[in-house]
C-alpha cells in the first residue's frame, strides 16, 4: 500500500509518497512545486489571487502525481503562511472547490508534536518503549524553525511533555526587523537578537532544567546552517561564526554560499539568529540533524491510526484530550 502527504509551505509544496512496510513509511518518491508565497503575501499576511492560484495549481499537480505513483489522495496540509492568513478560509475553500482536495491546517503545537514523534522514531525506538506501551526514554528536544513559526518540543516518550509554537519564523522576522538594507544595519541585527533572546528566555530555562538531553534540529534552516558550517552536527561555536558572516553579506552573496538557496537567502540570517539564540538560551553546545520531520510524523500517524487520525491529532497518548486543527468540512 502507498500513501502520500502534500506539505504546502511558503517557498514550495512538497509531495511525499511512501510505501507502507509494517509500521514504517519507506519513501519512494518526492516532488516539489515552487510557490514563493511570501513574495505575494500582503503586509498583514493576506494571500491574493496570484497566491491562491499557485496553491491551487500545486495541490492539483500533487493530487495527479500521487495517483500516478499508486497512492490515493494525499493528506494535504498548509503551514503558517496559509494558516495565519486573514483569508485562510477562502484559500481552503477554493482549493477544495477546484481540486476536490481538503487542504488542512494544523495548530503550531500539533505540528511540533508530529515532528517530535518523527524525530523520536528516527533517533531510535531503543530510547523509548513506544506510544501504546506507555514507554518513556531519555529527554529529547526537537527544534523546527519554519518560515512563519518556531516549534519546540520536549519529552521522554513519543508524545512531548512540552510543545510550544513561537512567532519566530524566519520570514516575518526578516520583514519586520531586517528590512532596512541588504545587508541589514548592525543596529537592526542587534535589535532582532534582543527580541529573539527575550522571547526565548523562559522557555530556555525550562529546557535547561531537563539537561542533559539530546537536541535535534529538523528544519531546512538547521540543515542549511549545518551545511554552511561543514558538519553533520551544528555546533554553537561554528554557528556563531556563520551568523556573523551572514550578517555582513547581501542576499545575493548569501545565495552563493554552500547550502543557501536563492529562495531562502534573504531570510537565512533571521533563521540563523533564531537557531543561535535558541541554542544559547537552552544551553546547547550542539544540535544533531534529523531528516525526518512533520511529513514523516503524519505518515506514521496515518499508518498507525488510519486516515482520520487528524480529527484528534494530539496529544498522542490516549489519556489526554485531542486538539483538532482547522480544516474544510
Amino acid at each position: 500500500m502507498r500513501i502520500a502527504v502534500l506539505d504546502v509551505g511558503a517557498n514550495a509544496a512538497c509531495l511525499v509518497v511512501a510505501e507502507v512496510d509494517g509500521r514504517v513509511p519507506v519513501v519512494v518518491g518526492t516532488v516539489k512545486y515552487p510557490l514563493r508565497l511570501g513574495e505575494l503575501a500582503g503586509p498583514d499576511g493576506w494571500l491574493g489571487e496570484a497566491a491562491v492560484e499557485r496553491v491551487v495549481g500545486a495541490v492539483g499537480a500533487g493530487l495527479g502525481e500521487a495517483a500516478r505513483r499508486g497512492a490515493g489522495e494525499p493528506f494535504a496540509f498548509a503551514t503558517a503562511i496559509v494558516r495565519d492568513a486573514p483569508n485562510a478560509g477562502r484559500v481552503l475553500d477554493e482549493v477544495h472547490r477546484r481540486t476536490g482536495v481538503s487542504l488542512h491546517t494544523l495548530p503550531g503545537e500539533v505540528e511540533g508534536a508530529l515532528t517530535f514523534l518523527a524525530v523520536r522514531r528516527w533517533m531510535g525506538a531503543g530510547s523509548t518503549g513506544g506510544r501504546r506501551a506507555g514507554g518513556r526514554g531519555g529527554p529529547l528536544l526537537s527544534l523546527d524553525i519554519g518560515g512563519g513559526t518556531f516549534e519546540v518540543a520536549l519529552g521522554r516518550g513519543e508524545a512531548p511533555d512540552l510543545v510550544v509554537s513561537l512567532p519566530l519564523g524566519a520570514r516575518p522576522l526578516t520583514r519586520r526587523w531586517l528590512a532596512d538594507g541588504d545587508p541589514p544595519s548592525v543596529g537592526a541585527v542587534r535589535e532582532l537578537r534582543r527580541h529573539v533572546a527575550d522571547a526565548l528566555r523562559v522557555l530556555g530555562g525550562r529546557v535547561r532544567a531537563e539537561a542533559p538531553l539530546r537536541a535535534v534540529g529538523t528544519s531546512r534552516t538547521f540543515h542549511q546552517l549545518a551545511r554552511l558550517c561543514g558538519g553533520r552536527q551544528l555546533a554553537l561555536a561554528d554557528l556563531r561564526s556563520a551568523t556573523r558572516r551572514l550578517a555582513a553579506l547581501s542576499s545575493a552573496e548569501r545565495a552563493a554560499l554552500p547550502g543557501i538557496s536563492a529562495a531562502r537567502a534573504r531570510q537565512s540570517l533571521a533563521g540563523a539568529i533564531v537557531a543561535e539564540s535558541a541554542m544559547r538560551a537552552m544551553g546547547l553546545a550542539a544540535v544533531t540533524l534529523c531528516p525526518w520531520a512533520i511529513r514523516e510524523g503524519i505518515l506514521l500517524r496515518h499508518i498507525e491510526d488510519g486516515a482520520t487520525w487528524w480529527r484528534h491529532p494530539w496529544p498522542l497518548h490516549p489519556d489526554g484530550a485531542g486538539s483538532a486543527g482547522r480544516q474544510r468540512p
